[in-house]
């Protein structure tokens, strides 16, 4: 809607995790080296948490995209799976063709020895799991016991968790303690700082395509920082939001009012209390008609 407004290729505020708008801020950095370090020294568990809409996927997208030929990986984002059923998305992952009715010892058979020719191919196998704090008991357990099949040098298979600060409390229950001790390398995904969140803003726009005077001005970034407790996905909705506003009001920035009245229509944001409560999209529907009608006239 706002694209050419703005002067935008592309939506910058997208929900959807493009590793082009990946930025390589302190924290994912420490978390990516993290993963390639543990993998390449061949560890069996690795574990990645972090609260909801910190990046956490786009960081998995990323790991995926620069993980190097030798490796051949399996992504799972769907954690809610049985045992036989998290054993054959592996085998589809790995290009194995095996029917879903297969009997569930003849798949860990088959499995197993798919896994010894990748391994004699000088392949190391990386099985992805997000959402992993939802991951049924059972299928953790077939994890721990998959992550068992190795050669006298290396395993044969390595796991990364990649969930909510939940798996951590899941983790530290009694019957899941083998688990928790196979668990080598482990990194915390923190919210981004203040400074954090106006590069995070001005990262994408510049990947979006926006070239010209700063969308945002001072004291809407300064508004928008201490509002949405550094989670990139409530930056993206809010900005999204503020554009929209501005869009249909015919302005080419957005400015400090429209950030608050964006920041008290997200829920997640410090200013979305219901006595600040505004409609946005009465709002929004007001501004889109008044530009409309306004452009009307000048034809």
């Amino acid at each position: 809607m706002y694209l050419y407004h703005f002067g935008l290729k592309e939506l910058p505020f997208s929900l959807t995790p493009n590793t082009s708008y990946y930025l390589d801020l302190p924290s994912h950095h420490e978390a990516l080296d993290v993963l390639m370090t543990a993998l390449k020294l061949g560890e069996g568990f690795i574990k990645v948490t972090g609260e909801v809409g910190v990046g956490k996927t786009l960081l998995c997208r990323k790991l995926l995209k620069e993980l190097p030929d030798a490796f051949c990986t399996a992504y799972i984002p769907d954690p809610y799976l049985s045992p036989q059923e998290m054993r054959w998305s592996l085998a589809h992952e790995l290009g194995m063709e095996v029917p879903v009715e297969m009997n569930p010892i003849q798949l860990a058979q088959q499995l197993q020895e798919h896994l010894l020719e990748l391994c004699m191919a000088d392949k190391r196998v990386v099985l992805v799991i997000d959402e992993a704090q939802a991951l049924p008991d059972e299928t953790l357990e077939a994890l721990r016991l998959i992550t068992n099949l190795e050669t006298e040098s290396r395993k044969l298979v390595q796991v990364v968790l990649l969930g909510q600060p939940e798996l951590n409390e899941r983790l530290k229950e009694r019957h899941l303690r083998q688990l928790r001790q196979r668990i080598s390398f482990s990194y915390d995904l923190r919210p981004l700082e203040y400074n954090e969140v106006i590069d995070y803003v001005h990262h994408r726009l510049a990947v979006a395509g926006y070239v010209g005077a700063p969308i945002l001005d001072d004291s809407g970034l300064d508004l928008l920082a201490s509002g949405v407790s550094g989670i990139p996905r409530i930056i993206n909705i809010v900005c999204h939001k503020a554009l929209l506003l501005a869009y249909g009001e015919g302005r080419r920035s957005v400015s400090k009012d429209h950030i608050r009245e964006a920041l008290q229509d997200t829920d997640g944001s410090e200013y979305n209390k219901d006595w600040q409560k505004i409609t946005f999209g009465t709002v929004l529907t007001g501004a889109v008609g008044s530009l409309a009608f306004w452009y009307w006239l000048g034809r």
